[in-house]
């Protein structure tokens, strides 16, 4: 889709856009530049949004509306399975026969319970998005499989070693330091720009303070020894603002080059997030304090970091085991 501009038309102002061989030009009623900037998004999105009220139509809508948002990327994937059951189901008559039906389809299709969740919160997403914008009158009710427990597994220092001997580039395995090293989430570690790096504190600032959508917290963490050193090198290759980059460019995704190093070394389940899971295991065994281990991970409620890593703390529970000797 192209991005609107505007334009000028016998002294008037004008929003403009192309779609394909077609540009599409609607005056702005006004001569002045300040006024028109003003206007013209929100009759840009007047434009160009759907009528209509269907599923298909509110999912075009919520995308147009959240353009350039890394969730868009991922719901034109949710959208093919979606699509077929949903598409011109009107948006306020979506009922639980609806979703029973779905998911039951999406079991025998051999999908698991954490995808089929993620793919009916997408639907949800949308349906209250469009209550908000009073495109229907209200969002019904999307039942959804529960959501599957955490996984488990978590990588030794040792593998984590080998996994990066096994990275088949330097920007997977510099990536693979930078989230050990400081517990990053991989959208937090790719996002992550030169300016956000003081060599000087040796600090790295993970939350980008321009950047207004919300997502989970990002701390801002001290650079260790071996991660200062990687960076550096990293540094004066660099060729674009993002630390983690390749051919001279941003890099989205880094699944892939991890499972692949993860396969070399036995350990095929290795993932972005379990290296982040991972650095909170090495913390906790190391007899952090949790309220410490949870201001790193830039955890906004500590009683997360207890329900998750409380277990591998050297000192839990031990006391109460002791009062029961007998």
């Amino acid at each position: 889709m192209s991005i609107w501009r505007i334009t000028r038309l016998n002294g008037e102002y004008c929003l403009t856009w192309d779609e394909g061989d077609i540009r599409r030009r609607y005056r702005l009623g006004t001569d002045d530049p300040k006024e028109a900037a003003r206007r013209a998004p929100a009759r840009y999105a007047e434009l160009t949004r759907p009528k209509g009220s269907t599923v298909k139509d509110l999912w075009e809508s919520y995308c147009l509306d959240k353009v350039g948002r890394s969730v868009v990327t991922t719901m034109k994937f949710t959208w093919k399975a979606l699509a077929p059951h949903f598409a011109e189901v009107e948006g306020e008559s979506v009922a639980l026969a609806h979703c029973r039906a779905y998911t039951e389809a999406r079991r025998k299709a051999g999908k698991k319970e954490g995808s089929i969740h993620t793919e009916l919160g997408h639907l949800r997403s949308v349906l209250v998005w469009a209550q908000k914008q009073r495109l229907i009158a209200h969002a019904p009710y999307i039942e959804r499989p529960a959501k599957p427990d955490p996984k488990e597994g978590y990588l030794t220092r040792p593998e984590v070693s080998r996994l990066m001997e096994a990275a088949n580039s330097p920007h997977v395995r510099l990536a693979i330091q930078l989230m050990i090293a400081t517990g990053a989430r991989s959208g937090a570690a790719l996002q992550l720009t030169w300016d956000r790096v003081d060599f000087g504190r040796r600090m790295i600032q993970l939350a980008n303070p321009f950047d207004k959508v919300h997502r989970k917290r990002r701390a801002t963490v001290p650079i260790n020894d071996t991660l200062f050193t990687a960076l550096q090198e990293a540094q004066e290759g660099a060729l674009t603002p993002y630390v983690i980059e390749w051919a001279g460019d941003k890099v989205l995704s880094i699944k892939k080059g991890i499972k692949t190093a993860g396969g070399k070394i036995g350990r095929p389940d290795a993932s972005p997030h379990m290296l982040r899971h991972s650095a909170a295991v090495w913390l906790v065994e190391d007899g952090h304090s949790m309220e410490e281990v949870a201001q790193f991970l830039g955890h906004a409620n500590t009683a997360i970091t207890y329900k998750v890593y409380a277990r591998y703390s050297p000192t839990y529970l031990r006391k109460l085991a002791k009062s029961l000797e007998v």
